[in-house]
């Protein structure tokens, strides 16, 4: 699913940059949910993906094995299992520093500023907070815009990747992935970290009303195309190979 309205804009990655725009294209789409066009995505992914350094490729690879060889109904009830019945699995980043609280609303329409500011509108029903959404921001318009959020957010991540290895899930090795990708945990991220584990996000269940009563952010504007919460049957490229990913 294309969420994004492309604008021409340099950039520059501390990694090679076609490699980080592969790696952070396939951890979006391996984060999704595996639909109907799942199957057909990885092996359109596995080749772009066996020429990344080894450290990203051996987790995706194991990744696409575990799920070639996994009947598609049982990685549908994996994925629902990990991401949408344990808050530990939540893929919104903002989740893990704020909760379901007020604040974490107002970060939310920050989200949405540094992908106008990035160079494109967002244009989704999905929070875009989203882990794949900043991965598909960072692949497909702006590295630098996501390498920032990812490096705000990097504890979370770092929460995230722990919780699945924790629970032996097939996508811990995704979130590996996607730390190789990642400078390694600063001193206080560490810290954060340890906070988290011990304390759990903020809890104040005062919704998000924030961000749900901004219509400038939350309605489209005249004009714009706002996609199905579904993959696309003519997906963007990135290059001859990769199709552009997005979550549900």
């Amino acid at each position: 699913m294309n969420i994004f309205r492309r604008s021409a804009r340099a950039h520059r990655s501390r990694l090679p940059q076609q490699e980080l725009q592969v790696a952070w294209q396939a951890v979006s789409l391996l984060l999704d949910y595996p639909g109907e066009d799942a199957a057909p995505q990885r092996a359109l992914l596995r080749p772009a993906v066996t020429q990344l350094p080894a450290s990203v490729r051996d987790p995706l690879v194991a990744f696409l094995d575990h799920a070639d060889a996994t009947d598609p109904q049982v990685l549908r009830s994996d994925y629902v299992e990990t991401f949408d019945h344990t808050r530990r699995g939540c893929l919104y980043l903002t989740y893990f520093a704020y909760g379901d609280t007020r604040r974490r609303g107002v970060v939310l329409v920050q989200f949405k500023q540094a992908y106008r500011k990035g160079g494109a509108e967002f244009e989704s029903d999905e929070l875009p907070d989203h882990l794949g959404v900043v991965l598909e921001f960072g692949a497909t318009v702006d590295i630098e815009t996501s390498w920032k959020l990812l490096g705000d957010y990097r504890a979370g991540v770092e929460m995230l990747r722990l919780a699945l290895q924790d629970r032996h899930s097939p996508w811990a090795n995704v979130l590996i992935a996607l730390c190789a990708t990642l400078p390694p945990l600063g001193d206080d991220e560490v810290e954060a970290v340890a906070r988290l584990i011990e304390q759990g996000p903020p809890q104040e269940d005062v919704g998000m009303e924030g961000y749900a009563l901004d219509p400038r952010l939350n309605s489209p504007s005249p004009g714009t195309f706002t996609p199905p919460p579904t993959i696309p049957n003519t997906p963007e490229f990135l290059g001859n190979e990769i199709p552009v990913g997005a979550p549900r």
